[in-house]
């Protein structure tokens, strides 16, 4: 999958999660950009990400992901293993 493919993604994801269609994601996206995104969001967001994408992320991979960049990094690594 490609980057441009998972942004395409996170885009609908982080849309319905916040029900906001306005929300277009970069790659320094981060929880400052939205105002919602605090931590039980993020918590919403990894699961719909694990469910979409089909995997799983340790804590210490969820507490490390700073912006939405560093999401889709995460998400490549996993579907390339």
């Amino acid at each position: 999958m490609t980057r441009a493919e998972i942004f395409n993604e996170l885009n609908i994801i982080f849309r319905n999660n916040f029900d906001d269609d306005s929300i277009t994601l970069t790659d320094t996206t981060s929880s400052a950009d939205i105002e919602d995104w605090d931590s039980l969001e993020q918590i919403n967001l990894v699961v719909a990400i694990q469910n979409k994408f089909g995997v799983k992320f340790n804590i210490e991979e969820v507490n490390a992901m700073k912006n939405v960049g560093e999401m889709v990094d995460f998400i490549q690594n996993k579907l390339a293993e």
